[in-house]
C-alpha cells in the first residue's frame, strides 16, 4: 500500500514536469516597419500550430513566453509564460501572439539588454532546459555588447539560439555567431529577408523543440 501511495505522489509530479522554457524575443526596433512586424508575429504564430512544434511542446510540458524588444531600456514581456499542457494550449498562444500589439516603432537595436531581460524571465523557471529564442535584422548599437552576456547565461546553463534576417550585406549570421549564441548545441538559422522568415522561424522551432525529444529517446 505504501508503494502505492508513493506511486500515486510521484506519477503526477512527472506528468507535470516541465522539461523546455522557451523566451522568443522578437525585434521591433525601428528597422522594422508595420508589415515586417506582422510577417514576424504571423510567421511565429504559424511556426507555433506547426504539428512537429505543437507535439513537442506538449510532450515537454513546455512554457513559453514573448518579448518585444529594441532600444536600451526598452524590452517588454508582453506574452506572459504559458505553460503547454494540450494541443489547444498551443494554439491559443499562437492566436495571442499574432494579436499582440506592437510597443516600439523608432528605437535603436539592444540585443545585449534584451537578453539581459530575457536571462531575468528565465530565472526559477522549474524547467529542465532553458532556451532564449532571438531574432532581428540588425548588430546591436546600443546598450551592453551582447558577447558580455555571454558567462552568465552559460553559468546558468541558458541557451540563445538566433534568426538572422539578412536584408544587407553586414553578414548578421556571422555577427550573431560571434556575438549572440551561447550554450551546448547553439545555432543560428539564417532568413533572406522577412519572406523569408516564416519558413525559417518554423524551422527553427522545429529545431529547438524537439531537440530534447532526441536526446532523451536515446539508450
Amino acid at each position: 500500500m505504501r508503494l502505492c501511495l508513493v506511486l500515486f505522489c510521484l506519477l503526477p509530479c512527472r506528468a507535470l514536469a516541465c522539461d523546455l522554457a522557451l523566451v522568443l524575443a522578437v525585434d521591433v526596433s525601428g528597422s522594422v516597419d508595420h508589415e515586417e512586424y506582422r510577417i514576424q508575429m504571423d510567421g511565429l504564430a504559424a511556426g507555433l500550430r506547426d504539428g512537429i512544434v505543437t507535439e513537442a511542446f506538449v510532450g515537454q510540458q513546455a512554457r513559453v513566453t514573448l518579448v518585444q524588444w529594441s532600444g536600451s531600456s526598452r524590452q517588454r514581456q508582453t506574452v506572459p509564460w504559458t505553460t503547454m499542457n494540450t494541443p489547444e494550449d498551443v494554439a491559443a498562444l499562437a492566436d495571442r501572439i499574432a494579436a499582440d500589439p506592437r510597443v516600439w516603432r523608432n528605437y535603436s537595436t539592444a540585443i545585449g539588454e534584451a537578453l539581459n531581460l530575457s536571462q531575468r524571465l528565465l530565472d526559477g523557471v522549474p524547467c529542465t532546459r532553458k532556451v532564449i529564442d532571438v531574432s532581428g535584422d540588425g548588430m546591436s548599437n546600443e546598450g551592453q555588447e551582447p558577447r558580455l552576456n555571454g558567462p552568465a547565461l552559460a553559468a546558468e546553463r541558458i541557451v540563445v539560439n538566433a534568426l538572422a534576417i539578412e536584408t544587407d550585406d553586414t553578414d548578421l549570421t556571422a555577427y550573431f555567431f560571434e556575438n549572440v549564441i551561447v550554450g551546448e548545441g547553439a545555432f543560428v538559422v539564417t532568413a533572406n529577408g522577412f519572406e523569408d522568415y516564416p519558413d525559417k522561424i518554423r524551422r527553427k522551432l522545429q529545431r529547438e523543440t524537439t531537440k530534447q525529444i532526441s536526446l532523451m529517446a536515446q539508450p
